[in-house]
This record gives structure tokens, sequence and C-alpha cells, in this order.
């Protein structure tokens, strides 16, 4: 054998006990103690917390004997699943002139707020968000760091640019066109069936894993009433149906009735904002399933002065339509999952949420699994959104039983995401 072969043999052997080692490593063993955890289901405390994780798994609650492992005990916290906001946008803040952003700032800046904001948002105990619009791909790029945990952040499902009509809510206004020109597919703007088609086939080459259209005019934006629908129902319909054929699903931005209804009948599985309702679009909502994703905490938050009078106006008008809605929502059993347009709320506070929520007459544990259970569903994923054997180690824990007190969400003391811990007050 010649000395060549020799040392290729054995660089052969050593890879390869590399390789059987990789595989045969024992997993990391995680026992977590609390005082409790929510069966959100059922809406229930059950006590003790055991909860046995290995490496990013849940593999066992509360069993006879406790396996050999690393312990963590949050004593008299009670723990629930992490949390999901079905609409966040983790590039953008409110700020004095931050409608100027478009032409001030370069993507870096969007990507270096969002990177904090994606820390803030995780902090406080959301493990999983879905970004509904950021520009240059910076969320799609955000969810690959996120999942390679090479930065600190949830669960990131991207929408990529929003797709809107010309001078729609998603088509920045209020500039001179010589200053801001982005009328183009590859930026969500685009107009008749054909390039709202190939606006779809855009996001989805480039990662995006939802698509979001605006249907409606919108609040923080400068075009006309904050109702007025934008989109056709044509339009809308060929936004589903491509989308539907790369099996992604499709949000809805929507304000006023018209828009809302053309948007349920194209088949969109979500309406974000929802503000007028009426009997005709909830019967519609009820018969599809489709999700209401309500961002009412708005309503307490909102940074009126932080914007130009032509937003505060539309803001002032619609806010209080949409509590009506949401309410009537609720008393009529329509699908809602949580969702709080954080950027227009301070990131990190969205679990004010519940607050809203429960202020229009939705119980404690409703609430609760609006950000758990409904939310996975309107994911598409069974592998979150509850504490069970099998599905990802995203925990948290709080100071006291939401079940009680809704507002000890606002509070949280751990996050675990994938087993890996992340805050530990």
């Amino acid at each position: 054998m010649s000395n060549l072969q020799t040392r290729v043999l054995a660089l052969v052997a050593v890879c390869c006990t590399a390789l059987f080692m990789a595989q045969s490593a024992p997993a990391q063993t995680t026992i977590l103690k609390a005082a409790g955890y929510i069966d959100v289901v059922n809406g229930e405390l059950i006590q003790p917390a055991n909860i046995v994780i290995e490496d990013s798994l849940i593999v066992a609650i509360n069993p006879e004997r406790l396996p050999v492992g690393t312990s963590i005990d949050l004593g008299s916290h009670i723990l629930l699943p992490g949390l999901i906001d079905m609409h966040v946008h983790l590039t953008g803040s409110i700020a004095p002139n931050g409608q100027l952003r478009g032409v001030t700032e370069t993507p870096a800046a969007a990507a270096f707020r969002a990177v904090k904001n994606a820390e803030t948002t995780l902090l406080a105990g959301f493990t999983t968000v879905r970004n509904l619009g950021a520009p240059d791909f910076i969320d799609v790029e955000l969810a690959k760091f996120s999942a390679r945990g090479e930065v600190v952040a949830p669960r990131i499902i991207p929408a990529a640019h929003s797709i809107s009509t010309t001078g729609g809510h998603g088509d920045n206004g209020g500039y001179s066109p010589f200053a801001l020109e982005q009328a183009d597919y590859r930026r969500g703007v685009a107009d008749g069936i054909d390039e709202v088609t190939r606006a779809v086939r855009y996001q989805i080459k480039n990662g995006a894993k939802v698509i979001k259209f605006t249907a409606t005019a919108g609040v923080l934006s400068f075009e006309g009433p904050v109702g007025a629908q934008q989109y056709s129902s044509r339009e809308m319909a060929a936004i589903v149906e491509e989308a539907s054929r790369h099996g992604i699903k499709v949000a809805a931005h929507a304000h006023g009735s018209d828009g809302i209804l053309a948007a349920v009948k194209a088949g969109v599985v979500s309406i974000e904002h929802g503000s007028i309702l009426n009997q005709e679009i909830i019967d519609e909502m009820k018969l599809r399933g489709t999700y209401l994703v309500p961002t009412s905490y708005i309503a307490d938050s909102f940074d009126f002065d932080a914007v130009p009078p032509i937003m505060q106006e539309k803001g002032r008008m619609v806010i209080p339509l949409a509590q009506e809605s949401l309410g009537l929502a609720i008393r009529q059993g329509v699908n809602i999952a949580f969702g709080t347009d954080a950027a227009v709320i301070p990131h990190g506070s969205n679990a004010g949420e519940f607050g809203a929520m429960v202020a229009q007459g939705m119980s404690n544990a409703a609430a609760i699994r609006t950000a758990t259970v409904n939310a996975a569903d309107l994911l598409g994923v069974n592998d979150r959104g509850r504490i069970a054997v099998g599905l990802l180690a995203d925990i948290i824990a709080v100071d006291g039983n939401p079940l009680d007190d809704v507002e000890a969400l606002s509070n949280v003391a751990f996050v675990m995401k994938g087993g890996r811990v992340y805050k530990q007050d």
C-alpha cells in the first residue's frame, strides 16, 4: 500500500469516527420544575410541572421518576407554551418623522432595528412571530439567522414585501416621485392579475413563507379613506390562487367592509385588523373558517403625536370601530388569532393584546388560546402552541396564574426556545 493510500484511509477513518460520534452523542436532558403549567386547550392549571426536555423537544411531563439531567427550578412560577404573535413588523417602529425613513435610511438601518426588535420580542415571551411585511427581504434573512441560532430572535415566518396597488397602503406615498419611486412587483407594488401573480411568485422565490396583501387603505399611509377597497375581487383571487399553488397561505390587511368581504371570499386565511365588520362578513368568515387577527391593543398604545395629521385622523376614526367589531366577532364565535401589529405598538409590549381582547368580552383562557393553539392552527403547524410530549420545547414562565389574571403574561420571567434558555430572571 502506498503512502498516499495509507493517508487517505486514515482520513476516511477519522471522518467516519467523527460522524459516528456526532450521530451517537447523548441527548442533552433538561428538567424544568415549576408550580404548574397551563393546559391551554382545556384552560386548566396542571400542578405540579416537571417537564423533561431532550435537545429541542419535550419528551415527558410529570413522569414517575425524573431522569438525570440539568435541572432548572422555577419555584412558584407557572409555565405556558411559547406565545405566538401573528402580525408583527420587526423592521419598524413609530417615531417622529418615521415616514421619512424610506428616503433617509439604507436597508442596513432597518436590518439592525429588526435584530434589536426581534430580541426584545423573544424576551417578552413570543417564541414565534409572523412578520407581515418588510423591505428588501430583511425578514427572510433574519428568519434564516434565527433558525441557525445566530441571533436572539423568535422563529420567524416572513412575508417579504407586502403586496399593494400603486398608491395603495403598501406603496409609500407622501413623497415627490423623484425622491422615492418603488412601483415595482419585486418590491410588492403590483396592479392587475398578471402583475399580482408575478409579485407573489417573486416574493416566494426569494423566501416568503406567507403572502400578505393590502385589500384596503390603511392608517399609517397617506392615501385616502382608511376603509376604501384597493384591490379588485379578481386581483385578490389571483393572489390567493397563485400562493396556494406553492402551498403558501395568504393574509389580507383590511379595514373597510367591502374589502374585508372580498378578501374573505377570495380565500385568504386571515383578515388583519378587520376594523369594520358586519353580519354578512361574520357569516362568511365562520362558513370558511377565516381567522380574524384583530391587533386591538393599538387602541391603548398608539402614539398619535408621532405621526402626521392625516394618519392621526384616520386612526381616531377607525380604532373605535375596530373595538366594536372585535366584540361582535367574539360574541359570534369567529376564529381569532393573536396579533399586535408590533411596530405600531412598542416591540416587547405585545402581551397587552391579551387585556385588550378580554376587555371586549373574551375569557382569559380563550385569549391565551389565540396566541397558542389558534395561532398554531392558523400557521398550519402542529409542533408548537401547547406543552405536550413530542412538541418543541418553546416554554415560558410567568409569576402568577394567567387564567386568573391575564396581565401576568406581561411579566415573563423565563424564556426557552427549542430547549435553549434565553431568559431566566
